[in-house]
């Protein structure tokens, strides 16, 4: 019961400390028609934040572009994603996140075993366990995320796509905790969010074996939301979790966000405990103009236009 006390009382304090909803959001989408991508390109850079405009206005993109090393967990690309993470946590226009790899034929290798061979035991366990919390860091994003797995996602990769919200992948994808082949267990949150995602007995199988599974088993077993055949291009998961952010951008983003919230931190306590959470996100949402332009919609029978306030 004292866990469960812990967990409600921080998700109240939580929730409070966000302040005022008005003041932690921007302006909807643009009605443009069009959508262009704006980022600020560094040269040698292994991760990149880029912002869609125009019609997707609201859309984030995390960019993995370490195509020397198929986007593995090093040093360098782990210290910018969490930059980058630490930027989107703060950032009131971004309504929905797609995590991305610009690297043909591969979403994220897991770990750098080139990098991980030099280091001493405790200087490995020491990273492991920055990897878990910016998975953790990843997971309490406010807003809702999509890993787009448009190739292999192995290991420390797969990790990182279940941090996200949703999963979108490709016919061709490869995913699979495969740390028992290495001699590991997973380290960065695998073995606790792949049960939660697609049942106790079936992850085990997958942890135990270290198999990998394509995207048509990934879909069956609940893994990832969507799967999509493969294009010329390579980017199929990647389109497809574009069309979903699609689908969530019209949305109240305060709903969106407080929905998020009270399911995250709901899942983690007993449901009367939830329920509790579940009202106070509710609470949160009541004074809202969006709440009071959705009511106004539904009754002039016309699109709502949310503003985030």
């Amino acid at each position: 019961m004292r866990a469960v006390r812990s967990a409600l009382v921080y998700s109240c304090s939580r929730l409070w400390a966000m302040g005022p909803v008005s003041s932690r959001f921007g302006a909807g989408p643009s009605c443009a028609r069009e959508s262009h991508s704006s980022s600020r390109s560094t040269e040698g850079a292994e991760v990149e934040l880029g912002r869609l405009e125009g019609g997707d206005a609201g859309i984030a993109e995390v960019l993995m572009k370490r195509h020397r090393a198929r986007n593995s967990l090093g040093k360098v690309f782990v210290s910018q994603l969490r930059e980058v993470v630490a930027t989107l946590r703060h950032d009131s226009q971004v309504q929905v996140v797609v995590v991305r790899s610009t690297v043909p034929g591969v979403f994220c290798a897991g770990a750098d075993l080139k990098e991980r061979a030099q280091m001493t035991n405790m200087e490995a366990e020491h990273f492991v366990s920055g990897l878990r919390s910016l998975m953790n860091d990843i997971a309490s994003l406010p807003m809702p995320t999509i890993a787009a797995v448009d190739g292999f996602a192995l290991g420390g990769g797969l990790e990182l796509a279940l941090a996200c919200d949703l999963r979108t992948a490709a016919s061709t994808a490869q995913m699979g905790l495969i740390e028992t082949t290495r001699g590991l267990l997973p380290g960065a949150g695998g073995s606790q969010r792949l049960p939660r995602e697609m049942g106790f007995a079936v992850a085990k199988e997958l942890i135990f074996t270290g198999q990998r599974v394509g995207g048509e088993r990934a879909l069956h077993l609940g893994l990832v939301n969507r799967m999509v055949k493969q294009n010329e291009a390579g980017d199929a998961a990647y389109r497809e979790a574009l069309q979903l952010a699609r689908e969530i951008l019209p949305q109240a983003p305060i709903a969106v966000r407080m929905a998020k919230e009270a399911m995250n931190r709901g899942i983690e306590v007993d449901i009367n405990s939830g329920l509790a959470i579940e009202g106070m996100c509710y609470a949160r949402v009541i004074p809202t103009r969006d709440r009071q332009e959705g009511m106004a919609a539904f009754i002039e029978k016309r699109p709502p236009r949310y503003t985030g306030e």
